[in-house]
């Protein structure tokens, strides 16, 4: 689960990062007024009709506000100036707005309902993979390829629904406040013929353009460099333009996905993934790498 973020004594600003980011920077503030009145979540609870475990998960972001409830803890809080209050729930009611990918939550567990919102959020998104390339990469044959794995038995509105929603998520990789994608792939990746050798090859031609975009870097270790520093599996990482976020680690699993946010935790991921980087080819020879196996695949 996301762990609470350091405190910074910094001010909210909403930026644009979405409402799984407006939470918790709202939740974040709360804690901190809460905390400098060494009120605990108990009376904070009781001041909105509810529980120390509601209070923490307001503070932790995983839960819509409302108004309400925000208005009754300013005030607990101390915080009674219509000026200073103004902006906080003012905030409360941009975190409620639904995101964009509101209309599949019927399809996304809620687990993975937060790492979409955190990625629409994330400034840069830096990935290590191991069996498939990363969703935010993938074309439409391929993603429909790997779903089709888990969900076999799906009926075939829902198939296009889930296809549709992850290229959905693609979309901000070309579009304003686009993010920074880093990604280090393993060879194993693209040695797997997923959904045939056609629609491998239209993958990594895919691959050949995505990383033509400026903001868009790939580099993909070999099978000659033996072991190297991710021996664990998968991971991404996300970082924020808002300063009072922490870096986030992301390791997904079969039915559920960990979260971390703790600065040695995020410290020990970044150290692997620049490891990696140094491990990996260069952006340059993962190009030729590329332009080779395309090549192979049509032949």
């Amino acid at each position: 689960m996301i762990a609470e973020p350091a405190d910074s004594g910094s001010l909210l600003s909403p930026g644009s990062g979405g409402p799984t980011i407006l939470r918790i920077l709202l939740g974040t503030q709360l804690r901190r007024l809460r905390t400098a009145k060494d009120i605990t979540r108990e009376a904070a609870g009781h001041a909105i009709r509810g529980s120390h475990a509601k209070i923490s998960r307001l503070e932790l972001g995983r839960v819509s506000f409302k108004e309400r409830d925000v208005a009754d803890l300013l005030t607990l809080y101390g915080v009674t100036d219509p000026d200073e209050r103004a902006p906080l729930l003012a905030l409360a009611r941009q975190a409620n707005s639904p995101g964009w990918w509101h209309k599949y939550t019927d399809l996304l567990p809620g687990w993975f309902e937060v790492y979409v919102g955190l990625e629409e959020a994330a400034c840069t998104i830096r990935s290590y993979e191991i069996q498939f390339v990363p969703g935010l990469l993938q074309t439409r044959d391929y993603a429909r390829s790997v779903i089709l794995l888990a969900n076999s038995a799906a009926p075939g509105d829902e198939l296009d629904r889930r296809i549709d929603l992850r290229m959905r998520r693609q979309q901000r990789l070309t579009g304003p406040d686009a993010p920074v994608l880093w990604v280090v792939m393993d060879e194993a990746v693209l040695r797997r013929p997923l959904g045939g050798r056609e629609i491998m090859r239209a993958q990594v031609e895919h691959l050949l353009h995505a990383i033509e975009l400026p903001n868009v870097t790939l580099q993909i270790v070999p099978f000659d460099r033996g072991g190297h520093a991710a021996a664990g599996g998968p991971f991404t990482l996300l970082r924020f333009r808002e300063r009072e976020l922490p870096d986030v680690v992301y390791m997904e699993q079969l039915d559920s996905a960990l979260y971390l946010d703790k600065l040695e935790e995020t410290e020990r991921y970044m150290e692997v993934m620049d490891s990696l980087c140094v491990q990996a080819d260069c952006a340059a020879d993962s190009k030729r790498f590329l332009s080779r196996l395309r090549n192979e695949l049509s032949d």
